[in-house]
């Protein structure tokens, strides 16, 4: 099975390029949709709780996701120190239902007529050392203004796009180009930013 993990920071396409794969057929993982999953397992609630006091619960005891992301997402050592708690709490839990995601695809795979990709969309990929799990990366590109007019566009203030771009910006390397590793450039007209996802899925399919 192939395994392909995008990387891109937020808003600059990644979501685009993830549908146009499972339009080929892929299979993909949303690690953000995991992760609000596991937000939702009342020993992860009590543990966030434990560490971030009850001011980051909801109307039912739910976890307030803005409220979290307001303590962990910031430009400030505080806030460092904050996001590696948060992760230490979650990350290890959607580690293990990716993992158990691809133990059962390539279970699958052994059956399947011709290799099967599985796109993987986490968020901090590189960052968490995840990128262990893939056999090949796509590397979602955009121009800084376009990615900032999206999240703008979304209602994010400068503030909040300087926070999660810090978050990125630490631990963060360049993957190496080379075999394996496809660019694609999501700044502009979206027909040309699906045909170099088409190209890519051609090229990986190819190997």
């Amino acid at each position: 099975m192939i395994v392909i993990g995008l990387v891109g920071r937020i808003g600059a396409g990644k979501s685009t390029v993830a549908r146009r794969f499972a339009e080929h057929g892929a299979v993909v993982v949303d690690a953000d949709a995991l992760a609000h999953e596991a937000l939702a397992d009342p020993e992860v609630v009590a543990a966030v709780v434990e560490r971030f006091g009850a001011g980051i619960l909801a109307a039912g005891g739910r976890i307030d996701r803005s409220a979290l992301a307001r303590q962990v997402f910031g430009v400030t050592p505080a806030h460092e120190a904050a996001l590696a708690a948060l992760e230490a709490i979650v990350h290890p839990r959607v580690r293990r239902r990716v993992e158990a995601i691809l133990a059962a695809e390539r279970e699958r795979d052994r059956g399947a007529d011709g290799e099967r990709v599985l796109v993987l969309d986490v968020p901090l990929l590189v960052q968490a050392r995840w990128d262990d799990l893939c056999t090949g990366l796509v590397i979602v590109e955009c121009e800084e203004a376009a990615r900032r007019a999206r999240l703008a566009a979304r209602g994010w203030s400068a503030e909040q796009i300087a926070a999660r771009d810090a978050a990125w910006e630490r631990g963060y390397r360049r993957p190496a180009a080379g075999p394996g590793t496809w660019c694609v450039d999501a700044s502009g007209d979206p027909a040309y930013t699906l045909a170099q996802v088409d190209e890519a899925w051609r090229a990986m399919r190819s190997h």
